[in-house]
């Protein structure tokens, strides 16, 4: 076994060195990074391949948590950290932007290196940080056939990350969406259509290389393609059961585009890809996947980096150390999150001694990650201004721009009998199934409906409470004019005794309009609804968007990025104009 494990990643790292530069020929920047890789030792240049994860919190400099840091950045020299959600009760908790810039900087000034620091961005910095833009998900971009939506979107996200300190966003989400049981890509898919995602990605790329005072690593993910999948690679080891020609012509496509719009990084998937990797392994640990199809066949030279090393689609297979050395191994560059970072390093300087990765492999990835690191101007200037950060973030313009990107985005696909518009508010009821409970979703929506009728009834409903309690909750609907049931779910299906009662409501005297920010697909599971109304999107923009569509404010003009089996095809959509500002209002 020994034998069969060294001869590959001998072989991988040979097709992988390529030819030396001559020096004449190298640029600026190329010279600079050559520079900084000699002063450093072997352990520190294993050390630059290593991304640890921060939660958004500014520890005190006299607790476990800030001595870890510091352990991770003053000692081990980590090459950078990625900045990732707190959970607390099931629930994301975003960070504060400055308390997040100060944090940064402080770790900046206590690295040898500059550090690289990064977050998946994929909505905006909304996603992990308050008081910036929030963004739609990515499927309502597509629902609103708006290209150069994308493109501004990341325009603007370049230029708050690079205000918070952040200079690699984790986006765009290049995996197209063509299973409708993904529990875990989904709306964060711009859709089903390859060549619609590629155009997304591709401008988003754009975008964010498109100010040089701003300028960000941007990453394509989830390689090669996590969207045909029904396993969740945070819980289990996903499958893609593609033959080569298919994903030819689907799941790499937008990962081409990626490439010919000089995308910096493409982050690999804990999946296995039986058409490429006949062994059941994750693509992260994969040299026919990183090496012969990315590297060779598709001509990627820029970053490639795992996904969170902690995720139990790679963790359940591998302990930290091996699955280090198996990724680099493959072809990767960048370790993410690992479970713990000093057993990385640890375990690659071992393989090193051991023959399993030479030095030569090792300064390969160490070269991209310091070129990665001039390119964005860290040699020069490591630390961000927290004085002119506040001008940087959340404009009024952008915010705009991305409520309108959320209006358009609604997508009307039944609409039996009218029932949307709402013709008489004040009598409507409205259930929001937000999820679990303390969760923020709907109350926006609960809001600016209630503002807007005040006498009608509202309730919140979540996935703990048995068929008896959601009757009692909202109470007799039959004098409802329309009952209008909100689901922010992204999972397949709705969970705990919700489907049943939404199935009751739906045989019930009143009609039912079932409107969707998560999962588009959950018309199948609810044939009878009068109404479906898909937003794409569980952002709070969107809920403005959807209470404005009930109330007949805007027009509905969004087309499905998707088919919804048996229901609707992929650009389907009921065009409803906005009710005249001349007709009588409904009570």
């Amino acid at each position: 076994m020994a034998m069969r494990l060294v001869i590959p990643f001998a072989l991988v790292s040979l097709l992988a060195q390529g030819a030396a530069k001559p020096a004449s020929k190298l640029t600026a920047d190329q010279r600079t990074a050559q520079s900084i890789l000699k002063s450093l030792s072997l352990h520190d240049r294993v050390a630059q391949l290593v991304i640890g994860a921060y939660y958004g919190d500014v520890p005190s400099s006299r607790s476990k948590e800030f001595t870890q840091f510091r352990h991770w950045v003053k000692d081990l020299h980590i090459g950078g950290l990625i900045m990732v959600n707190r959970v607390q009760y099931g629930l994301a908790r975003n960070a504060q932007p400055h308390a997040t810039a100060l944090f940064f900087n402080q770790m900046q000034k206590l690295s040898k290196t500059p550090l690289l620091i990064g977050a998946d961005f994929e909505r905006g910095s909304s996603m992990r940080v308050s008081d910036t833009i929030r963004y739609p998900f990515n499927m309502a971009f597509a629902a609103a056939r708006d290209v150069d939506a994308s493109r501004n979107e990341g325009l603007a996200t370049a230029r708050e990350a690079r205000a918070l300190g952040v200079q690699w966003v984790f986006a765009p989400v290049a995996d197209v969406n063509n299973n409708p049981q993904n529990p875990v890509i989904n709306i964060r898919s711009y859709g089903e259509n390859p060549e619609e995602v590629a155009q997304h990605v591709a401008a988003y790329i754009d975008g964010a290389h498109s100010d040089p005072k701003n300028l960000v690593l941007v990453s394509a993910k989830h390689f090669p393609g996590h969207g045909d999948t029904t396993i969740d690679s945070h819980l289990d080891l996903a499958r893609l059961d593609a033959t080569r020609e298919r994903m030819s012509q689907v799941e790499l496509k937008p990962f081409q585009a990626a490439i010919e719009h000089q995308v910096d990084s493409i982050m690999t998937a804990h999946m296995t890809v039986p058409a490429i990797e006949p062994e059941e392994i994750p693509a992260t640990v994969s040299a026919r996947v990183l090496t012969g199809l990315l590297r060779e066949e598709l001509g990627f030279k820029g970053l490639v980096v795992t996904d969170a090393m902690d995720m139990a689609g790679l963790a359940k297979q591998f302990h930290t150390g091996e699955a280090s050395v198996r990724a680099l191994a493959a072809g990767a560059d960048v370790l993410l999150m690992p479970h713990d970072p000093g057993v990385a390093i640890r375990a690659v300087l071992a393989a090193v001694e051991k023959g399993r990765l030479t030095r030569q492999r090792i300064d390969q990835s160490a070269l991209r990650v310091l070129e990665a690191k001039v390119r964005v101007g860290l040699n020069k200037k490591k630390l961000v201004d927290l004085d002119a950060l506040s001008d940087a973030l959340a404009s009024d313009e952008e915010t705009e721009r991305a409520q309108s990107l959320a209006d358009r985005a609604l997508t009307l696909v039944r609409n039996e009998g009218g029932v949307l518009p709402l013709a008489a508010p004040n009598q409507a009821c409205l259930v929001v199934s937000a999820g679990v409970r303390l969760s923020s979703f709907g109350q926006r929506l609960a809001d600016e409906f209630r503002k807007r009728a005040p006498q009608s009834r509202i309730a919140f409903v979540d996935n703990s409470l048995p068929l008896a309690a959601l009757d009692a909750v909202i109470g007799d609907v039959s004098a409802c004019s329309t009952v209008v049931f909100a689901t922010f779910t992204t999972n397949p299906m709705l969970g705990g005794d919700l489907p049943a009662y939404l199935e009751k409501l739906s045989q019930g005297s009143a009609p039912v309009a079932l409107v969707s920010f998560g999962n588009p697909y959950l018309l199948s599971g609810f044939p009878k609804v009068a109404g479906y109304l898909a937003a794409f999107s569980t952002a709070t923009p969107s809920e403005s968007s959807v209470v404005k569509a009930l109330m007949g404010e805007i027009a509905i003009t969004g087309h499905l990025p998707v088919t919804i089996p048996n229901f609707a095809q992929y650009g389907e959509g009921i065009q409803l104009p906005a009710r005249s500002r001349s007709a009588p209002s409904a009570n």
